[in-house]
């Protein structure tokens, strides 16, 4: 019986073959979109761990609510105690980010993003390397240390995948360490790390104050996370009563890995893309449905006669189902072709080192079967209703009228099939119009200066010699003059932060004669600059002066403060001539610098621009005051920035040939690296309702081209008794604007209701934004339009006397 109904549905596709290939390319581009996404979904928020038994690894951290500090690391002493006093985790690690340098003879020194872990961290993840050895236990003491473990990307790249590395000694940080093991494939926990050395050398001397480490352990068997969590905060309450200069207020804190490594706005716009694409595949059903129902009114006849032959109902809704489900299985093999290249797509648009490792997609085994059940409930849906309505009449008189039987309950159906297109239609274009909005405004946004003669990069300052009093201060000075002596070159400033990509520090501030309750100072973004930091960015001062080259070299205490600072605490003017110091915990706010405000300079853009900035208090100081290892450049140029690199690469390696560069970008790049999530949101968008809106077209071209065909007999008998070429396209275009006026404000009510959503995804844009809901509605009546006039053009070429001899 199912070969039976398999060739007929076959060959039944085979003589309908225009329907076949409309309905397969409607089905193939929502199945193949949503499978896409699928495979997003399924990568990000679905697949475990590449862990052994994930489910029983937990984030372990800490939070102090009184001072409304939630999600905070764990300090090495707490760390400790925790190891040695819990009764819930069979393990527990830590580890803390660190950039760390190769420096062998073989090549340049290259600076990796590292980490420093505890020798336990790798083995508690159930990962062992490729080659060599885990950490051991003597190597993660204090005074422990020289080894390191290799990523397999920086074995395979700087070493050519030698074996005989294992063994070798090279400098890491200007330190000799014998490297123990290469780590597998892919493996760079716990984001993007490329290398890896122990912990405790670093940190043994650290105090309960300083909390810096990311901690996670893994739960014994049968145990909760209410009970790691009540077993934690036990041994935290403990440590509060034994050192409460630190720990008072302190409590643990234990969660999934998925929630700390996976941020809620990545999981909300994953799913906002899933909801887009489901409402593309079930305007893309609809359109099948509305062919399905056209195709089941002209086999009519031959349904009754099969009928009339002895044929069940349930035996013709079976077959009909059956045809179903044969075309949306043949769409299969396009949706996932349309889903290999979209994922391929969105991999390519994402900057390398920008996605954690742990994240990724492909259309694997997962995908396929998603692609298959999709397939088979979307036969079901499209092909369902068709199914019962033809099936469904008065023998006789299908026998007797043949293809021109009672169509009204079929021509209901196929109205609100369109209106539901253009409902679903508008929804998918509104989302899309407004990630484009966002993306455009993200574009044009004014991170204060200008970006386009401006060369960017960092240089990192390892080992031993860089560890004396100001070494760093006087490597920074000697070679932003080297880089200012090159023609061509306007300026330069060397700070811990590189404008529009990040950096710099943060602390809060006692205002000189207006104290704060202790814990309720202010906080403000407090950052090193060396001289020319205004002169390179090519911004004047809103009032007082900028550093002289004599103040930004020295311990000179001056600051620079930007409008939202001088204007948040000093309301009434009179920043310049102001005092303020930081407070600092490890020091005592007794010892700390005083400052003197000299100048107010515009705001600029610190960080990479997100949607949700708000206008940053912020301090610029001479760099000595923060001089960092990891130091950023910046430079202004007279031509194309990036033919400055090799000149500026040649002058750092005469400074100091240890040092690594690294981060090259001209200042364009980076800042528009700062938004790419939001370019790629506005493409993924934007195609989602692009094919939502081309499918939705033709289920309106189609469902009025059909009425045309149902309607030539009225429409001749009307031609005959004078109506005009006008009235014929009124009568037709009128009908189609009336489906579509219907579905346009039921998508406007829908969107106006899911919009909210996705607000904190916009940028300058409301969820509400009348300007997009406006453009949207008026650009899909224009569509549904045109999409009306053709088949009403049709209907004024009806020759009255065919028309007649039909009726």
């Amino acid at each position: 019986m199912i070969f039976q109904d398999l060739k007929y549905a076959l060959r039944s596709l085979w003589h309908s073959k225009g329907f076949a290939v409309v309905a397969l390319l409607c089905l193939g581009f929502g199945i193949g979109l949503t499978s896409t996404i699928f495979s997003i979904v399924d990568g990000v928020l679905l697949k475990p761990f590449p862990y052994h038994e994930p489910e029983r690894l937990v984030m372990t951290q800490t939070r102090n609510r009184p001072q409304g500090a939630d999600g905070a690391n764990v300090s090495y002493p707490d760390l400790t105690d925790w190891i040695s006093s819990n009764r819930t985790f069979s393990d527990i690690g830590g580890l803390q980010g660190r950039s760390l340098t190769i420096a062998d003879g073989a090549g340049e020194p290259e600076r990796y993003i590292g980490a420093l872990v505890t020798w336990n961290l790798f083995p508690m993840l159930g990962v062992q390397p490729i080659l060599g050895q885990q950490f051991k236990p003597e190597d993660d003491r204090p005074g422990g240390g020289g080894v390191v473990m290799l990523s397999y990307a920086v074995w395979a790249n700087r070493y050519h995948s030698d074996r005989a590395v294992i063994g070798r000694q090279i400098l890491v940080n200007a330190v000799p360490s014998v490297v123990v093991g290469v780590m597998p494939p892919g493996f760079a926990f716990p984001e993007n790390q490329k290398l890896w050395i122990p912990l405790t050398p670093f940190v043994a001397k650290n105090t309960r104050a300083q909390r810096a480490i990311f901690a996670l352990g893994r739960l014994k068997p049968g145990v909760t996370m209410d009970q790691a969590q009540a077993d934690l905060s036990a041994v935290m309450a403990q440590l509060a009563t034994q050192y409460p200069d630190t720990n008072k207020d302190w409590d643990a804190d234990v969660h999934t890995m998925r929630s700390e490594f996976i941020p809620a706005d990545v999981t909300r716009v994953i799913w906002l893309m899933m909801a887009a694409v489901t409402l593309v595949l079930f305007i893309a059903c609809s359109n099948v449905a509305n062919l399905q129902l056209a195709r089941a009114t002209a086999r009519r006849r031959e349904i009754s006669v099969r009928a009339a032959l002895g044929a069940a109902r349930r035996r013709i809704v079976t077959q009909l189902l059956t045809e179903s489900v044969v075309l949306s299985l043949i769409s299969v093999p396009l949706g996932i072709l349309l889903a290999e290249v979209g994922t391929r797509l969105i991999a390519s648009a994402m900057p390398p080192d920008q996605v954690p490792y742990y994240i990724h997609w492909e259309v694997d085994w997962r995908s396929v079967t998603f692609t298959l059940v999709i397939a088979i409930t979307t036969a079901v849906l499209f092909g369902l209703f068709p199914a019962l309505q033809a099936s469904r009449g008065d023998l006789h008189s299908d026998l007797k009228e043949g293809t021109r039987g009672n169509s009204a309950r079929r021509s209901l159906l196929r109205s609100g099939l369109v209106v539901s297109q253009v409902a679903l239609a508008l929804v998918a274009l509104v989302g899309a119009l407004l990630f484009v909005r966002t993306f455009i405004n993200l574009n044009t946004y004014d991170v204060g200066f200008d970006t386009k003669p401006l060369l960017t990069l960092r240089f990192y300052m390892p080992g031993t010699a860089y560890e004396a009093a100001d070494a760093k201060a006087r490597r920074a000075q000697d070679i932003v003059e080297r880089i200012e002596r090159l023609p061509g070159v306007a300026a330069a400033f060397a700070s811990n932060l590189v404008p529009a990509s990040g950096g710099g520090g943060g602390g809060s501030v006692i205002l000189d004669g207006r104290p704060n309750p202790p814990g309720r100072e202010p906080g403000i973004a407090f950052t090193g600059v060396t001289p020319h930091f205004y002169r390179t960015l090519g911004v004047k001062m809103s009032e007082g002066r900028d550093f002289t080259d004599a103040e930004g070299w020295s311990r000179t205490p001056v600051v620079i403060v930007n409008d939202t600072m001088a204007k948040r605490f000093w309301k009434d003017g009179g920043a310049v001539g102001a005092r303020f110091r930081l407070t600092d915990a490890l020091i005592g706010d007794d010892q700390a610098t005083w400052y003197t405000v000299i100048g107010v300079a515009p705001d600029i853009q610190q960080n990479q621009i997100d949607p949700e900035d708000r206008p940053m208090s912020a301090a610029y100081v001479p760099y000595i005051y923060q001089q960092t290892l990891n130091t950023g450049l910046t430079i202004r140029v007279s031509g194309a920035p990036a033919t400055f690199t090799a000149a500026v690469r040649s002058e750092i390696r005469s400074a100091d040939p240890n040092l690594p560069v690294f981060q090259v970008a001209t200042m364009e790049d980076v800042r528009r690296l700062g938004f790419w999530q939001y370019a790629l949101f506005g493409w993924i968008f934007g195609t989602t309702g692009v094919v939502g809106l081309l499918l939705a077209s033709i289920g309106v071209y189609g469902v009025l081209a059909y009425a045309v065909t149902q309607r030539t007999p009225e429409i001749g008998v009307r031609v005959a008794l004078g109506a005009s070429r006008g009235d014929v396209i009124k009568l037709v275009v009128a009908h189609g604007m009336w489906l579509a006026g219907i579905g346009v404000v039921l998508g406007l009510a829908l969107s106006a209701a899911g919009m909210p959503s996705a607000r904190s995804l916009l940028y300058n844009v409301s969820p509400f934004d009348p300007l997009t809901f406006s453009v949207v509605a008026i650009f899909l009546l224009m569509v549904a339009f045109v999409a009306s006039y053709l088949p009403a053009l049709r209907a004024t070429r009806v020759d009255p006397l065919v028309a007649l001899r039909e009726n």
